[in-house]
């Protein structure tokens, strides 16, 4: 099977800063996890366009970071990932307040990549303790690409 990981973006200007070391990075976390990497999409726009989605899609009238559409089968990570420029720079700015503006964007897009990798693995968020797993998982991650 072929693997690749693509970035898009959709009525939103942007491009990742690395895109080598984030395809590295991603591909390392699945093959950790003991899965293979198949296709992976990911699609960067606006909370316009992903509060669309979420509720043509999911039926949820809310903003949110990110939306995954799972498509793995087996072990084979494959999979469309939606994310929100916007509502990442809003969160980073909320979260990561420690930091400059900019080091707070690369570390929040960063924990939305591979949050939706994650779920793309089997991981869930809705119980307390899925969300402390997912945390934990990601915080794991975020160390292997610094």
């Amino acid at each position: 099977m072929l693997s690749s990981i693509n970035f898009h973006s959709e009525d939103v200007d942007f491009h990742l800063v690395n895109e080598k070391k984030t395809i590295k990075w991603i591909n390392d976390s699945i093959k950790n996890e003991a899965k293979t990497v198949g296709e992976i999409s990911y699609i960067f726009c606006s909370d316009k366009y992903l509060h669309k989605m979420n509720l043509e899609y999911l039926n949820h009238d809310t903003y949110t970071d990110i939306i995954t559409f799972d498509y793995t089968e087996e072990n084979i990570v494959s999979g469309d990932i939606f994310i929100s420029i916007d509502r990442v720079k809003e969160n980073a700015i909320k979260f990561n307040t420690s930091i400059n503006s900019m080091q707070a964007f690369e570390k929040e897009l960063s924990r939305v990549i591979i949050h939706g990798v994650l779920h793309l693995m089997g991981y869930k968020d809705k119980s307390a303790q899925e969300k402390k797993q997912m945390r934990s998982k990601e915080d794991f991650y975020l160390t292997l690409l610094s």
